[in-house]
């Protein structure tokens, strides 16, 4: 696998078309694949449904809907306190060129989620797996290839004005998600700590989604660059599998202006069978009045081009057959492009940290869900949840608790640590799920499961290199 944030050298890249022309034209029509927006982003409740399509196989349409409804949270708990702003720059000028992970900032540039529940964020759009799952049911390896390629787009469409960070998770901390709601559960785990390694496991219908990532950072003084390392893999039932990598992302506008992030790099889907795909996410420019744009290509093993997608990370993605990429190919046939995947719409209860409604579910605590839980899960985590409750000053006592408890951790892996729910794998290198979590949750046995947000011991100094 191809780091996905390397520059992509490969002649084809520069013959991609500009989507520019005809995304924003009025004229632009898709057919046969339209939907309305997911339950988690609509007041009544609209599961997704294709528009009238004779041609639609019926399993195809209801994929990602036969699913029970859950009543979840629209909005965040209203703040207690007035919130205090603080300048950026003046916290972070001195660490220009350092890792930013280690860099101690108050609990103002935080938004109420942790690292683990960021990764099951990328789940949001999981219905598209559902549908990759059915039409890889009836043979149709093609139509499969491109409802994974929008669903590895469709994980960026939250970032969109989020330009608080998560909150780095403590070596051992474990987030679950059991959505029957989607059709799935999911489960994620700090594996290291240095190297800062969060590891994740979902079950799906027909289909698992696993990997582990760690970011690189980089403070540039103007913006931030995260470069991601990590392989990310969909298993489907019947022997399929799709691996790829994140691009690389960045934040600018640290000292003036409005923050913003763009992603940017080649994200290469490879299949085992028939089909791959390559996807190129366009760096934006200053002057770029179109920017967020995806183009590629999905490719038979032969090298032939039978598919182009086009859209925008934050809005939606389109195919045609054939190969669009070609210079002087003419732009008529994608005026009957077909839409894979759109954009949920935003909520009514909008927040500082522009969570979208989806975001509004990952750290709520359900009636009778607490107790269920390991103490090692992120909605336990008390500056976290002072933070989501409005209690600012609690949230940053308890972050500089917890910061000063983890500084521990170094010395914990030393000394042979190791991950509780996930092992690493020798022949890929990579961390995989070892199963067990959701038995003990059933039985309510967490006796493995060591307290890490609670206080220090008395008789244990701490390590404060």
């Amino acid at each position: 696998m191809v780091d996905a944030a390397e520059e992509d050298t490969d002649e084809e890249d520069n013959t991609f078309f500009d989507t520019r022309d005809f995304l924003s034209s009025s004229s632009f029509k898709s057919s046969g694949s339209d939907f309305r927006a997911s339950s988690f982003s609509s007041d009544d409740n609209e599961l997704h449904a294709f528009e009238a399509d004779d041609n639609i196989d019926p399993a195809i349409k209801s994929a990602g809907t036969n699913f029970p409804y859950i009543r979840r949270r629209k909005k965040l708990p209203d703040p207690i306190e007035k919130e205090k702003g603080v300048s950026l720059w003046s916290m972070i000028k001195d660490n220009i060129g350092k890792d930013l992970t280690k860099v101690c900032l108050p609990v103002y540039f935080n938004e109420p989620l942790s690292s683990l529940q960021k990764c099951f964020e990328d789940l949001e759009y999981s219905y598209l797996l559902d549908r990759a799952y059915e039409w890889g049911k009836q043979g149709n390896s093609f139509m499969r290839i491109l409802n994974v390629a929008a669903f590895a787009v469709s994980g960026y469409a939250s970032t969109d004005g989020r330009n608080c960070k998560p909150f780095n998770p403590l070596l051992g901390e474990t987030y679950e998600a059991d959505y029957p709601d989607k059709g799935l559960r999911f489960f994620s785990e700090k594996v290291s700590h240095h190297p800062m390694i969060v590891a994740c496991h979902c079950e799906g219908t027909g289909w698992r989604f696993h990997g582990d990532s760690n970011l690189k950072s980089k403070f540039w003084g103007r913006s931030i660059q995260l470069d991601p390392i990590g392989i990310l893999t969909l298993e489907f039932d019947d022997g399929e599998v799709f691996q790829w990598s994140k691009v690389t992302t960045s934040i600018y506008n640290l000292i003036l202006g409005k923050l913003y992030c763009d992603h940017y790099g080649t994200m290469r889907i490879q299949g085992n069978r028939n089909y791959s795909c390559k996807l190129k996410f366009k760096e934006q420019s200053i002057i770029d009045r179109n920017p967020h744009q995806v183009q590629g290509i999905v490719q038979e093993k032969s090298g032939k081009t039978v598919a182009s997608v086009f859209g925008k990370w934050d809005e939606s993605l389109h195919y045609v057959n054939g190969d669009c990429t070609s210079k002087g190919k003419s732009h008529e046939p994608l005026s009957e492009a077909h839409l894979l995947w759109k954009r949920s719409k935003p909520p009514k209860f909008p927040t500082r940290y522009n969570l979208t409604r989806f975001a509004f579910t990952l750290n709520e605590l359900t009636p009778g869900l607490k107790e269920k839980l390991p103490p090692t899960d992120s909605r336990l985590r008390p500056d976290q949840r002072c933070l989501e409750n409005g209690e600012y000053e609690m949230a940053n006592a308890e972050k500089l608790r917890l910061e000063q408890r983890q500084r521990q951790a170094r010395k914990m892996q030393e000394r042979g640590w190791k991950a509780r729910w996930f092992a690493k794998d020798k022949e890929s290198d990579t961390y995989r799920y070892i199963g067990g979590y959701w038995e003990a949750k059933e039985l309510g046995n967490w006796e493995s499961c060591p307290d890490i947000f609670g206080q220090i011991p008395a008789d244990q100094s701490l390590d404060l290199e």
